[in-house]
């Protein structure tokens, strides 16, 4: 997941104030106040709180490099083994993160040295753009450190997490203005989006099988028409199955619910599958829309009912997929067209949009192996 920081260090508590709880109410991940503001912070709200200093503080994370190396108020060493900042991050226990101001070719490869010894590095500057952040990702590739990138905009946001495809993992946002700590917000929630390849699927039987027990997924979100989440009997292929979104005669839309499909039947949740039975309010799932663009959601709520179920089977390229659904007017899959189609309205020869895995998986991770599900 990409990390939203925002820094909050300028100016008197009464003033960073607002933009902290502006962050609160957005999803921020960590803010980066004085060390005096700390405790403050906390009584806010719950969010990891970053400082900058050489001494371990009351902070969650603590940043190296302000006042030294990492922003030019001391010279950057010949050879980097002699950095003082290098040596305060070795030394320095529990969470800590690197501070560089990109000044030129040298402080690049500073960063990039400095990255290998941190949890962190936040990276800011104000005459470079990608082509740095670039050589930094490349430079730490197999590190387990993670890259801030410093920004004042939305737009430098949307820059700087798409970066060599991988981007950034976060970005540290220094901004007074509450608007565009709503925008960063959107524009990272957007780069956590990945897009699944949807094609169509020809329904070649639809047939009641009796009661079962089924699952109704309650999540923290509201789907629009077009949204849902994929199912399907084998891990290999799963259909969309709609939202409750749209109004029904019989009950009123409920764009918070996807009514998914029989117990035994698996979900994707981000590049793995779970079986639906074993989903309880706090998991993440993965909402899908028409178009194949993701999304994160938090299950609120879990309901598993007897209900009459109805066994729904297709064909795609050469492959018989299938899924079980409640045989329900309001329970609705998606068509190649986008539109919602409920499951009682389904014949064959009509074409739903599915999703289909390359390989097959054991305990919801993709593996090299043939495994026939039928």
């Amino acid at each position: 997941m990409k990390e939203k920081w925002l820094m909050a260090v300028g100016g008197s508590w009464d003033e960073i104030k607002p933009r902290i709880t502006t962050a609160l109410e957005s999803g921020f991940d960590c803010v980066v106040v004085r060390q005096e503001d700390v405790e403050r912070v906390r009584r806010l709200g719950d969010i990891k709180v970053a400082s900058f200093g050489n001494e371990r503080g009351e902070e969650d994370i603590l940043i190296i490099g302000r006042g030294g190396e990492g922003n030019g108020s001391a010279p950057l060493p010949e050879d980097f083994g002699a950095s003082l900042d290098i040596s305060l991050a070795r030394a320095a226990e529990g969470t800590v993160a690197g501070y560089v101001e990109i000044r030129g070719k040298r402080y690049e490869e500073f960063a990039v040295e400095l990255g290998k010894n941190v949890d962190y590095l936040v990276v800011v500057g104000k005459d470079w753009k990608v082509i740095p952040l670039e050589n930094m990702i490349a430079g730490l590739q197999g590190e387990e450190v993670r890259i801030i990138s410093g920004v004042k905009t939305a737009e430098e946001a949307e820059v700087d997490l798409a970066t060599l495809e991988k981007g950034a993992d976060g970005v540290l946002l220094d901004t007074s203005d509450l608007s565009e700590i709503k925008k960063v917000q959107k524009a990272v929630e957007k780069a956590g989006m990945a897009r699944l390849d949807l094609v169509p699927a020809e329904i070649t039987l639809v047939r009641p099988v009796g009661m079962g027990d089924r699952v109704c997924v309650d999540t923290c979100t509201m789907m629009r028409p077009g949204e849902g989440m994929l199912v399907g009997s084998q891990s290999k292929a799963a259909f969309l199955v709609h939202s409750e979104s749209e109004e029904s005669s019989y009950v009123a839309a409920r764009p918070f619910r996807v009514n998914a499909g029989a117990v035994h039947a698996y979900v994707k949740v981000g590049e793995k599958t779970r079986y639906l039975s074993e989903l309880k309010a706090g998991d993440e799932v993965t909402i899908v829309d028409d178009e194949g663009m993701t999304a994160t959601a938090v299950v609120g709520r879990v309901k598993i009912e007897k209900r009459p179920l109805m066994l729904i089977e297709a064909e795609v390229d050469g492959m018989k997929i299938s899924t079980i659904l409640q045989n329900a007017e309001t329970i609705k899959l998606v068509g190649e067209d986008g539109a919602a189609k409920s499951v009682t309205d389904l014949r064959a020869g009509d074409r739903v949009l599915v999703h289909v895995e390359g390989k097959a998986r054991h305990f919801g991770m993709e593996i090299e192996e043939s495994i026939l599900e039928r």
